[in-house]
């Protein structure tokens, strides 16, 4: 599985020329991104979008045809999503992947993350 919007825009174009993929969850806020992956989706793949992004996505018909690939969107955010999601990830091992930053520069990673150069979510700790 690759979660595309925890890399770059490059990285999404790359994954076409790596393993096909079975799934795919779209967290991207953006259009471009998420059509970009699409290429890397094996047959009968699925493109599972949770982002809500501004532009529209861009999909080669005869991809999606011959490959039986599908695109579905799933609403994400009720507290009912987060617990499945947290008993999911422990019975998985999922792991989130962060970058770390304690309070006192909490305006060190919130310039990283608004601008884009945050790998992963960006979390702020308190304490020790």
């Amino acid at each position: 599985m690759f979660v595309c919007g925890t890399v770059t825009y490059a990285e999404c174009l790359e994954l076409e020329e790596d393993e096909p993929q079975l799934v795919i969850l779209a967290t991207a806020t953006s259009g471009k991104a998420m059509s970009a992956v699409l290429g890397g989706l094996g047959v009968n793949g699925k493109l599972i979008v949770l982002g809500a992004a501004a532009e529209p996505l861009e999909v080669n018909a005869i991809s999606l045809l011959m490959g039986r690939r599908s695109i579905v969107g799933w609403p994400s955010g009720s507290s009912i999503d987060s617990q499945d999601t947290l008993s999911f990830s422990v019975l998985t091992g999922v792991r989130a992947m962060t970058e770390v930053f304690p309070l006192e520069r909490a305006a060190e990673a919130y310039e990283r993350m608004m601008s884009g150069k945050a790998r992963f979510r960006v979390v702020l700790t308190t304490g020790r």
